[in-house]
C-alpha cells in the first residue's frame, strides 16, 4: 500500500477549502420567506440571498383509506 503524508500547509489549506465549500452551500440552500404581498396562498423561498421563487401553496390530500372509511360510516348510519 503506498500512504501520502500531507504537510500541515497542505492539510490546513484542504481544511479551509472543506470549510468554506461548506458555508457557501449553508448560504445556497432554499430558505423559506413570507410575502405579504401576494398573501397567505403562496409558498415562497429565497436561495442564496439572490433567487426568490413562489408557488401556489398545495392542499392536503386525504388518503384514500380514510374517505373510504368515512364513506361507509356514512352509509351504515342512513
Amino acid at each position: 500500500m503506498i500512504f501520502f503524508r500531507l504537510s500541515p500547509k497542505a492539510l490546513a489549506i484542504v481544511v479551509a477549502a472543506v470549510a468554506v465549500v461548506s458555508a457557501v452551500l449553508l448560504a445556497a440552500r432554499p430558505q423559506p420567506i413570507e410575502s405579504a404581498v401576494l398573501g397567505a396562498a403562496w409558498e415562497c423561498t429565497q436561495t442564496a440571498f439572490i433567487l426568490t421563487s413562489c408557488a401556489p401553496r398545495t392542499q392536503q390530500a386525504i388518503p384514500a383509506v380514510e374517505t373510504l372509511r368515512k364513506e361507509a360510516v356514512r352509509q351504515t348510519k342512513g
